[in-house]
């Protein structure tokens, strides 16, 4: 019985300190958001500007095929 009760100890201890460990982030950890939010953003302007130019080709083909009509 005292060893289940020791066992239960370490296993709640650990995992307390487990979880108090995560909870601050290190400089590796924030460079690696800083990064991930860089390549998310620039992702999203990406694919802003290749629908903007969709959209011209679009209206192009549109105008072309008004005045060939």
């Amino acid at each position: 019985m005292k060893l289940n009760k020791l066992a239960l100890s370490v296993l709640l201890l650990t995992t307390f300190i487990g979880l108090t460990a995560c909870q601050e982030k290190g400089p590796a950890e924030k460079a690696g958001e800083s990064i991930d939010n860089a390549v998310e953003n620039m992702g999203d302007k990406i694919e802003d500007a290749t629908d903007d130019a969709g959209d011209k080709v679009e209206e192009a083909g549109d105008a072309i095929e008004d005045k060939t009509d």
